[in-house]
């Protein structure tokens, strides 16, 4: 993305000196208001407001990002309040440099420089002031001087922006209203087109980003998944699990592999560069993955370097917590439905997820591109947290994609002035399909179903406890105690002492696993159950199941709220059972209606896939999708979910450049992996070097 000509860059130049001119004197105006209200603050004459808030500007655009190279690690690890300390201690300079001005102690320079932080992010709010402009055009007269040119030595880059749980649908809708204008411009100039992609029967994060990033999603059965042979419940929110993953799915030729970056993502995807990142994370417990060749506080020297950012993102944050609760209140007050419960600590999760880290990340891609990286990844996590909890259309899930829409554009308009030439490709992992959730909607949660069937008696289960991020639940972990005895051991002593609905812990779980009955655990995740028979090794049969638990399949394919069953026999291989109907996916035989036939035309063969994955549990249970709404009722407490077959959480958008080669069908990760892969080449980008096996 080229810029514009001279005529362009001399107006464009005007504009923003005009509003540097603007900010610092209302900066001035400021610090005469401060030396009213502060007692520790005092200015004698009427020349000195405007000298210190020059020299404050100096200090917070040249000096500060100098002494924040070697300071970082104050800023980053506490959240940005060691940098008012150290920036505090500057204003106390500048009242000695500047005659007449006096600061009492080292508090009131901190409070200084708080007040003219909160000051310039609101004017620079206020004029929409692009300082990545700024920032940029400064990089750009260097290079210059230097003897390089903006492009053209090198083949463009590439963003690649994921909106978490955007799917097509609501893309078309958003650009059609108006709630996405950057996308619509795009569109309506011909630079960017529209495609959409269907996603693999695990329709969540953890699938689609590790067959994003590395071609391989293989094994890989939900946000969460029961692995019998480890007595082990792995979960792609926990770093260790993450790192697991990544092992298990890493030729160390992922699509970062050659002068890449990871921002707010689940995995690396071989990434050099890394912040935000769950299976970099630093943890304990002998993790085996390798680690970023980053130092401390990689990826967020642009958040931190304007003293600004963590006064404007906390202020943001805040009103993002009272529209939170707004937004709650008029769904009470009206009475829409279907909801959940959105108090609690989730006002504060949603902001996390939707300001803070998303400024964070868009920072750490700014820094990307100024340093000339060759393809960065980034994910957007607010439109999927909130679509959990409000919906998928709804007022306030859109107003999350106004903000979003933004960032595209300043990343557009700061790739115009970026070393080299951009091109950006929004994206999303998945869609989210809406409905009542399944234990509000039939009164019981899909584990207490089948614990009825298997003669168990669990017991309740708080689900106004079990909070959401990215299809993550945070509840009781109900299983087996930890002890120093094996996996085997410990299920003779359980099958010997009974089920007595108490809830112990198993070891190495980090998410919501239910023992439902002896022997009998489920895992949910979004639109997908999992039931394993804990007792048998290796995958149980249909004809086991019926002779041990006679009432358990029938009763679920008859059950309102189920789509489908996905279960193994030793006589016909795998087959998909619902209530009208079956299908024997080893020969596509159809008896009565066909079961998959609501789910797309690829149903068929991303649920045979999955058959094949070595830890694909003896029961796996689909949502029932109305064909008529697109309504599913997950498995999880959330009004718009994922993570299973049918409606909008299959079907995934694609928004790239018109220059790049229409992708055509796309169905899976992997698919698009090899998409965006040939994309990179296409540009001229070279293919990263063979590597010998990644170590253990």
């Amino acid at each position: 993305m080229s810029g514009d000509g001279t005529g362009g860059r001399l107006l464009r130049g005007g504009r923003v000196v005009a509003r540097v001119l603007l900010v610092w004197a209302l900066a001035a105006g400021a610090l005469v208001l401060l030396d009213d209200l502060l007692t520790g603050f005092r200015m004698a004459g009427w020349w000195q407001p405007p000298v210190f808030a020059l020299l404050f500007g100096v200090l917070s655009a040249m000096v500060w990002p100098l002494v924040l190279r070697v300071a970082l690690p104050v800023a980053l690890f506490t959240l940005g309040v060691g940098s008012y300390l150290l920036l505090g201690a500057g204003v106390l300079a500048i009242a000695f440099a500047v005659p007449g001005v006096e600061i009492a102690d080292l508090r009131t320079g901190v409070l200084v420089a708080v007040a003219m932080a909160l000051v310039g992010a609101v004017i620079s709010s206020l004029l929409a002031l692009d300082e990545d402009e700024l920032f940029f055009r400064r990089a750009g007269r260097r290079r210059a001087r230097a003897g390089t040119g903006p492009a053209g030595e090198q083949p463009p880059g590439v963003i690649f922006l994921q909106v978490d749980g955007l799917g097509v649908d609501t893309v078309r809708r958003a650009v059609r209203d108006g709630d996405m204008p950057t996308f619509a411009r795009w569109l309506a100039e011909g630079s960017h087109r529209l495609a959409e992609w269907h996603c693999d029967w695990s329709s969540q994060t953890g699938a689609s980003v590790c067959g994003i990033l590395h071609g391989d999603n293989d094994d890989i059965l939900g946000f969460r998944w029961y692995e019998k042979d480890r007595d082990h419940v792995m979960a792609c929110s926990h770093p260790v699990d993450a790192a697991e993953i990544e092992r298990r799915h890493s030729n160390g030729r992922g699509l970062l592999a050659v002068n890449g970056a990871s921002r707010g993502n689940l995995f690396t995807g071989d990434a050099e560069h890394v912040s935000l990142t769950m299976s970099a994370v630093p943890v304990v417990r002998g993790s085996r993955w390798r680690r970023s060749r980053d130092g401390v506080g990689a990826g967020y020297y642009a958040y931190f370097a304007n003293p600004g950012n963590g006064v404007r993102t906390l202020v943001a944050a805040l009103v993002d917590v009272a529209r939170e609760v707004s937004a709650a209140i008029r769904q009470w007050r009206a009475d829409v439905r279907p909801r959940v419960g959105r108090g609690g600590f989730y006002p504060f999760a949603r902001a996390a997820t939707n300001v803070i880290v998303r400024d964070i990340v868009i920072s750490a891609i700014v820094e990307d591109m100024l340093a000339g990286r060759s393809v960065v990844y980034a994910d957007l996590l607010g439109y999927d947290e909130v679509g959990h909890h409000s919906g998928i259309e709804r007022f306030d899930a859109l107003a999350v994609l106004r903000a979003m829409d933004q960032q595209f554009g300043r990343l557009h308009r700061a790739a115009q002035l970026a070393p080299r030439e951009y091109r950006i490709v929004a994206l999303s992992d998945h869609g989210l399909t809406q409905g009542h959730a399944f234990a509000d909607r039939f009164g019981e949660p899909i584990e207490h179903v089948v614990g009825r069937l298997c003669g168990g008696d669990p017991p309740p289960v708080r689900r106004s406890s079990r909070r959401s991020a990215e299809g993550w639940q945070v509840g009781a972990v109900l299983a087996e105690a930890t002890d120093s005895a094996g996996p085997i051991a410990r299920r003779l002593r359980a099958r010997v002492q009974g089920y007595d609905g108490r809830p112990p812990v198993v070891e190495g779980t980090h998410d919501a696993v239910t023992r439902v009955a002896p022997g009998v655990v489920v895992v949910d995740s979004g639109h997908v159950a999992m039931v394993s028979f804990t007792e048998h090794e290796g995958r149980v049969e249909l004809e086991t199941i019926e002779r041990e638990y006679p009432e358990l399949l029938p009763s679920l394919v008859d059950h309102a709220g189920v789509g489908f069953l996905l279960v193994r026999s030793a006589e016909f291989g795998p087959v998909v059972l619902a209530r009208d109907g079956l299908r024997r996916l080893a020969t596509d035989v159809v008896i009565g209606d066909d079961p998959l036939a609501d789910y797309g035309p690829h149903a068929a063969d991303l649920v045979r896939r999955t058959d094949g994955f070595a830890h694909c549990p003896d029961i796996v249970i689909n949502s029932r999708l109305d064909p008529v709404t697109e309504e599913a009722s997950a498995f999880e407490p959330h009004v718009g979910s994922h993570g299973g077959l049918g409606g909008p959480q299959s079907r995934g958008f694609l928004l790239y450049p018109a220059e790049l080669p229409a992708p055509g069908e796309v169905v899976g990760a992997e698919a698009l992996h090899r998409v965006l892969r040939g994309w990179l080449t296409h540009l001229g980008q070279p293919e990263p070097e063979a590597v010998a096996e990644v170590s253990a």
